[in-house]
């Protein structure tokens, strides 16, 4: 916002604050600074009308010492995204404006499910058949206006180091692949919240790594050097990345252990939705899927865990997700946290590799 009012009123280029790195930079620090700012005042609100973590009963024991910890922090990560995103981006931009719809439907979806836990003193919320409902339809609704307002929108690009820019058109399916991504995606950092900073930085090092994806496919000798197809104003998603990453660094400022607020449905749905959305814009499907390894694994080992119990009536795993499995062999809370850290950097990079030419 402010980048076109200046552009109006002084009628200039405007230097270094024209270049897209610069505003990258600028939204990074104003979304951390708001929520270093900020994040202490919202803990006192919600401590002050006792809008507590509700803790679930077949969790682990552990847990219960978590039951007086403020949650809802997603609006402090929501806050400082829209802000930053507000000020310091093109709000003409056809990609921002898909971001900001996600996060804010996303968002809305989240905070009815927080409500219903909070309200109703219960850890269930919206059940899941409802959750997935509400998500399915907003996405559905999202997909199709992407689709309509782009043409040729029907395809994913294959970006493998052996072979590079492989286009792989396939029509209408497209749009389901678009369905499972963003459902898939918020669903599944939802899940892998559930300890003290745990679900954030793998969040934080996927924003990382679609905001160099989008400054390459949006400048066409990046793109061309790298050999990935270049997608005109697409570089001013780096902007809504770069906010992402400031908003969770200043949140985890807050989370790490032992947390003093958590996120959240308000904060972990949306999240998801914005980097799936994200990576869709991209065309780098196939990229996102391995950058987010972590939450996959985090998915897998709840779904394997259901389906195995319904088969054999035994369980694989001690509890899932899976990072509670680890929690009840005595590993404790924190060395779990820092090394699914590290699996998800890992994952991170591997994906990034894919874009490097290998000769």
């Amino acid at each position: 916002m402010l980048v076109l009012i200046i552009k109006h009123f002084f009628n200039t280029n405007f230097n270094q604050l024209s270049y897209l790195i610069y505003r990258s930079l600028i939204s990074l620090l104003t979304s951390l600074s708001f929520s270093l700012i900020f994040g202490s005042h919202l803990i006192t609100y919600l401590k002050k009308y006792q809008i507590y973590q509700i803790i679930r009963n077949k969790g682990p024991k552990t847990h219960y010492k978590k039951q007086n910890i403020p949650t809802m922090g997603g609006l402090l990560i929501l806050s400082s995204i829209l802000v930053s995103v507000l000020l310091w981006s093109n709000l003409l931009n056809i990609y921002i404006r898909y971001t900001l719809i996600v996060l804010i439907g996303f968002g809305i979806i989240g905070l009815i499910d927080d409500y219903k836990k909070i309200y109703f003193k219960t850890s269930k919320g919206l059940s899941s058949k409802w959750k997935l409902f509400f998500l399915s339809i907003f996405s559905i609704f999202l997909i199709t206006i992407i689709c309509y307002n782009t043409k040729n929108n029907f395809f994913i690009q294959l970006i493998l180091p052996i072979k590079k820019n492989v286009v792989i058109h396939i029509g209408i399916i497209y749009i389901l692949l678009s369905y499972f991504i963003l459902v898939g995606s918020s669903n599944a950092v939802n899940l892998t919240d559930g300890l003290d900073g745990l679900a954030i930085i793998p969040v934080v090092f996927i924003s990382i790594g679609l905001c160099i994806l989008s400054f390459i496919s949006g400048n066409l000798n990046c793109a061309k050097y790298f050999n990935i197809m270049y997608i005109a104003h697409i570089n001013e998603l780096a902007i809504f990345c770069s906010a992402i990453i400031g908003s969770g660094l200043g949140f985890l400022w807050f989370n790490t252990y032992p947390a003093k607020i958590f996120m959240g449905d308000i904060g972990s749905l949306p999240l998801g939705g914005m980097i799936g959305t994200i990576a869709i814009l991209l065309h780098q499907e196939i990229i996102f899927f391995i950058m987010s390894g972590i939450f996959i694994i985090e998915t897998l080992s709840v779904m394997i865990q259901v389906t195995y119990f319904k088969l054999r009536k035994k369980r694989i795993f001690r509890m899932t997700p899976i990072h509670h499995h680890y929690e009840l062999t005595t590993c404790p809370e924190p060395r779990v946290i820092v090394r699914f850290w590290i699996i998800a950097f890992v994952f991170t990079l591997l994906g990034l590799t894919c874009i490097f030419k290998i000769n």
